[in-house]
């Protein structure tokens, strides 16, 4: 497996954590956002919208870091991230929707990117960024159990997802004490190598 990644990308670090909790080797491809890497005719080629995490695997590449780890579950089911179970299933995709749906494509370097060229200053760039981060948040607190994880006893696809959104709050000096249930799995799932070993940390480019 051949992962072309960005250390900082949400959506990355999310496949390089599924990988990981599956035990699964594969090597890394850095493709530079800040230089526009994703945006060459050879990244295009791999995947037309010209983003990341891009995984190629059994003659193929895969898009979309959901439709990675769905892939991945079905594929390499233990530990399995997304529930069988119907209800389980709705469940855990919607907690894990709220970020990959909601709050992270309003905060991505494309966003980002988009608003300064609209003249819009560094404070107010970081103020709408903490402000998508805690309503997302908000929402995905009061749909959180009271497991020690959001998947519940074990972590699962909306941990998975909260982890990097998590890094990106404390990037952005969000505050966090009105959300105790997401600081207490991301705390928990931060205690597993399979996730320390995905932070952005571990795998930037020296």
């Amino acid at each position: 497996m051949l992962l072309h990644d960005y250390f900082r990308s949400s959506a990355a670090y999310r496949v390089r954590i599924a990988l990981n909790l599956k035990g699964l080797a594969y090597a890394r491809h850095d493709v530079m956002l800040l230089e526009n890497q994703q945006r060459s005719p050879e990244h295009l080629a791999r995947n037309p919208q010209g983003f990341v995490p891009a995984l190629e695997v059994d003659g193929k590449v895969l898009t979309q870091s959901l439709a990675i780890i769905d892939w991945l579950d079905a594929r390499h089911p233990e530990p399995r991230l997304i529930p069988e179970d119907p209800d389980a299933r709705a469940a855990a995709l919607a907690q894990a929707l709220v970020i990959g749906a909601d709050v992270h494509p309003l905060n991505n370097l494309r966003v980002m990117r988009r608003l300064k060229a609209m003249g819009i200053e560094d404070t107010a760039r970081d103020d709408w960024t903490r402000d998508w981060i805690a309503e997302g948040f908000a929402a995905l607190e009061a749909m959180a159990g009271d497991a020690r994880f959001l998947g519940g006893d074990a972590p699962g696809i909306a941990d998975v997802f909260l982890v990097p959104q998590m890094f990106n709050a404390r990037r952005f000096a969000t505050p966090l004490d009105a959300y105790p249930k997401l600081v207490r799995a991301d705390a928990a799932a931060q205690e597993i190598e399979a996730f320390a070993a995905a932070h952005p940390d571990r795998v930037a480019p020296k």
